[in-house]
């Protein structure tokens, strides 16, 4: 089998409101779709979603970068998927969310050529998955306001983003926890918004909240700071923007800067590198997180295939469609509450809706 063409397409997705978190705001999912076609008559579908302010891409950088990278795979065979991966790491190492979305397109050549879900192809087996809903930063009575939505809707844990300054933060898990009650738990998630001082004296006063995890508390680069405010913090950390590939799992692991980890296609740089992530996790006794950006269906199916195939993955972040105005994806994963159930269908199981697609600017490389 052979690839012999390449569908690019600018796959911008309309958002319910405007999204913003300690680093920003977005207001729309300015994400990348491709096909990868074979002479066999397969072909995989893959989606990335740059988020700028984490990954440094954005989407006009990423469609770049896109038609250089297909340029590059053209005439392989797309079962090689690490050949295929290494080729486009020498040629340009970074462009994380980029190279995801070829990564995602080739694993779901791979499993359909086998006839396998994708979960079944990388080893493992179907199993529930229960997803939180994020909270994201708004005065603290529309914060209330939106725990209250989700608890009433069944939520089984809520995230909420922090990291804007200390009292604000302390009365927002506080209010929050006060409306909900004291059984769902709390995830936060700061976006490198404090200091290591403002990181420690928050988590020490929301420990006794129910707070599950507070993800990336600090700079991204200040391992020693993560280490330091994890030494003093009541409430577990968790590695997000500090982790981007194995490389920077096995520092953190060396480190003993963090508790957990969270995984996502769009900053590992896609399936093959995320496995790699979990399984030094797993080797070091920790629990990882399969997160996301602002992906649609057809990615968070692809995150979903994985989470399911890897026990070590107990925590799921899978509700980025929930802010999304529109669904341009027909079948993949499904919605049961907060439940994600995963389809049955050789490869990932999900494309984009073929009318949503001809409203999309398209670049074909052959």
């Amino acid at each position: 089998m052979r690839i012999t063409h390449i569908d690019l397409y600018r796959y911008d997705i309309p958002l319910k409101a405007p999204i913003t978190i300690s680093l920003g705001t977005i207001e729309h999912a300015r994400n990348l779709l491709i096909q990868v076609h074979t002479d066999q008559g397969l072909v995989g579908w893959g989606e990335g979603s740059p988020f700028w302010m984490i990954v440094g891409e954005t989407q006009a950088s990423g469609l770049a970068a896109a038609q250089d990278m297909a340029r590059l795979l053209l005439g392989r065979n797309p079962l090689d998927i690490e050949g295929g991966l290494e080729a486009l790491i020498r040629y340009l190492p970074g462009h994380p969310t980029t190279r995801s979305a070829f990564d995602m397109a080739l694993y779901d050549l791979a499993a359909k050529a086998a006839n396998m879900p994708l979960y079944h192809y990388l080893g493992g087996a179907k199993r529930t998955l229960v997803t939180d809903e994020t909270i994201y930063i708004n005065p603290v009575e529309r914060m209330v306001e939106d725990a209250l939505r989700i608890k009433e809707k069944g939520g089984e844990a809520v995230k909420v983003k922090l990291g804007t300054n200390r009292r604000d933060d302390i009365r927002r898990v506080e209010a929050i926890r006060q409306a909900i009650g004291d059984e769902i738990p709390i995830r936060t998630d700061a976006n490198q918004g404090w200091d290591t001082v403002t990181a420690t004296a928050v988590l020490q006063a929301i420990g006794s909240l129910n707070v599950e995890y507070c993800e990336q508390p600090i700079k991204h680069w200040d391992i020693t700071g993560l280490k330091r405010v994890r030494q003093h913090s009541p409430v577990p950390l968790m590695a997000d923007e500090s982790l981007f590939d194995s490389r920077d799992a096995i520092r953190l692991v060396r480190e003993e800067a963090v508790d957990y980890f969270n995984i996502k296609l769009a900053k590992s740089g896609g399936i093959y590198e995320a496995l790699k992530i979990n399984a030094i996790a797993e080797a070091a006794g920790m629990a990882c997180m399969i997160g996301c950006m602002s992906e649609s269906r057809l990615a968070i199916t692809a995150n979903a295939h994985v989470a399911s195939a890897r026990t070590n993955i107990s925590f799921f972040d899978l509700d980025a469609p929930f802010e999304h105005a529109e669904d341009p994806v027909t079948g993949g994963a499904r919605y049961n509450g907060y439940h994600v159930e995963l389809p049955d269908s050789p490869g990932i199981g999900a494309e984009a809706d073929p009318a949503f697609l001809q409203k999309l600017e398209k670049i074909t490389i052959r």
